[in-house]
């Protein structure tokens, strides 16, 4: 029904139809002495413009004097549109801040080597990196942070806390994190003569409360998730006496899904994210800045190989490879990274990798290493020698053709001397390279976990990708044909 106040708005078209009627008559009066011989054509002439003059005058005010059509209501969109959460919506769990918080302030204390806090500073992407001055563009380094590889437990509880898809209700929630800073908790015991229990406590207290929350029992954990920011292993002890925590092998994290930034293949509640590298851009402007940047880069080396020697193993690839590049003479960089060097990156290493065609990515103390991502934003094509160190690590953030975007050779063949690297890397045309750097180029946004609030907009950061793909499977699990055990 239409308001009250708009029925007034139709008197004046009433009106209007009846002076358009009284019209009429007149314009047929003056019409008729037209017909007459006597009154010249020229009068005849002047006659017609007059009418034709009246005519429009009393076209426009009838015109006029109908009610304009009402605006259009003015529609106001909410920041949380239906269609931005249409896989879900994720509830964060406020746990005791012994689980998280505490962990920080204790940043002293969660190395026994040293100090994190600087590490765990500027909400976890750590110092700026002022010594890229003169790499990188000027525009973009405060984009470049000194960061760890561990944080990202810090990283995506902040950017859940502002998640556009974060409800404060549980009821309304399709799924639950847990922001429990296990990597954290677990490192200052992972190489001291720590005994189990000091290395479970935190797991076991986390455990006993968030099992006893409603909506976990509801579930069973099926539509839980959480960040652990180390690799799986160090939360798979079997044994007392083995490496790291069991937190992964508690009955209570059964069927909660891991987000690790390495996970193990066989298990279907671990998910493979990138690790952090020191790109954390501010807006999408900053990574199409970035990716121009690398895209236009002039690379002089065909490869390059940054880390260290494991001499303590018999055969060590990593000092093969050494060796091949320096036998590469000034077709392959090196960069030491004996001890603690390249911890949380070097400018010398950002440098090279900008510098060369490809990098030579061997398993690092676990299948994967950090490396990989650093040398793929800076552009650079990854070459690895074992298909565990991402191909059935990152399937959510890579390409789904390895071929198009790095290179495979089979270690045994460089370890018997059958291939050399060089040898492999120089068969490729200059124009299969190009392509396959235009693809790492694209997936730079994917591998980067950006330091805003809100996202980059329209464009997917690595933290995206990992909450849509958390909640896709959520979905699946909803399906009819899948079974969840209890």
């Amino acid at each position: 029904m239409l308001p009250k106040s708009i029925h007034p708005s139709l008197e004046p078209q009433t009106k209007t139809l009846h002076n358009k009627a009284t019209l009429t008559p007149s314009i047929t009066s003056l019409l008729k002495p037209l017909s007459s011989p006597q009154i010249p054509r020229s009068w005849i002439f002047l006659t017609v413009l007059f009418v034709q003059i009246l005519l429009l005058c009393n076209l426009r005010m009838f015109s006029s004097s109908i009610p304009s059509p009402l605006p259009a209501p003015i529609v106001h969109h909410s920041s949380q549109a239906p269609d931005q959460c249409g896989s879900g919506k994720v509830f964060v769990y406020d746990l005791p801040q012994t689980f998280n918080y505490e962990i920080l302030q204790n940043c002293d204390n969660l190395n026994p080597w040293g100090s994190r806090c600087n590490s765990l500073s500027n909400n976890g992407f750590g110092q700026n990196a002022a010594a890229l001055a003169g790499i990188v563009p000027e525009d973009l380094l405060p984009a470049w942070h000194w960061t760890d590889q561990f944080v990202t437990e810090v990283i995506f509880h902040n950017r859940l806390l502002n998640h556009r898809c974060r409800v404060k209700e549980p009821e309304s929630a399709t799924a639950f994190y847990i922001p429990f800073y296990a990597g954290l908790a677990v490192g200052k015991y992972l190489w001291l003569n720590s005994t189990a229990d000091e290395r479970d406590r935190h797991c076991d207290m986390m455990l006993r409360w968030v099992t006893d929350q409603p909506y976990f029992k509801r579930s069973n954990g099926w539509d839980h998730f959480i960040t652990m920011g180390r690799i799986t292993w160090d939360f798979r002890r079997s044994k007392e006496r083995d490496w790291g925590s069991s937190c992964i092998y508690k009955p209570g994290i059964r069927n909660v899904t891991r987000l690790l930034i390495e996970r193990n293949p066989w298990d279907y509640f671990d998910v493979g994210v990138p690790y952090p590298t020191g790109f954390h851009p501010r807006s999408k402007s900053d990574v199409t800045r970035w990716q121009n940047f690398v895209h236009e880069r002039q690379r002089n080396a065909l490869f390059c190989f940054a880390g260290a020697p494991r001499r303590a193993f018999r055969q060590d690839f990593r000092g093969i490879l050494l060796s091949q590049c320096r036998d590469a003479g000034e077709s392959c960089r090196t960069v030491n990274c004996t001890g603690t060097r390249c911890s949380n990156g070097t400018s010398a290493i950002l440098e090279t990798f900008l510098d060369s065609d490809f990098c030579l990515q061997p398993r690092g103390d676990s299948f994967t290493r950090r490396s990989i991502f650093d040398c793929m934003v800076a552009g650079s094509i990854p070459v690895f020698f074992w298909r565990r160190s991402a191909y059935l690590q990152y399937e959510l953030f890579l390409p789904v053709e390895p071929g198009s975007y790095s290179v495979y050779i089979d270690r045994n063949a460089v370890k018997n001397g059958t291939v050399t690297v060089k040898n492999v890397l120089e068969k490729f045309s200059r124009e299969k390279v190009r392509q396959m750097r235009e693809k790492v180029i694209e997936y730079i946004p994917r591998l980067i976990y950006a330091n805003t609030k809100d996202g980059l907009d329209d464009m997917k950061d690595a933290f995206d990708v990992a909450i849509e793909g958390v909640l896709k499977r959520f979905k699946e699990q909803e399906q009819p044909k899948f079974h969840k055990w209890k």
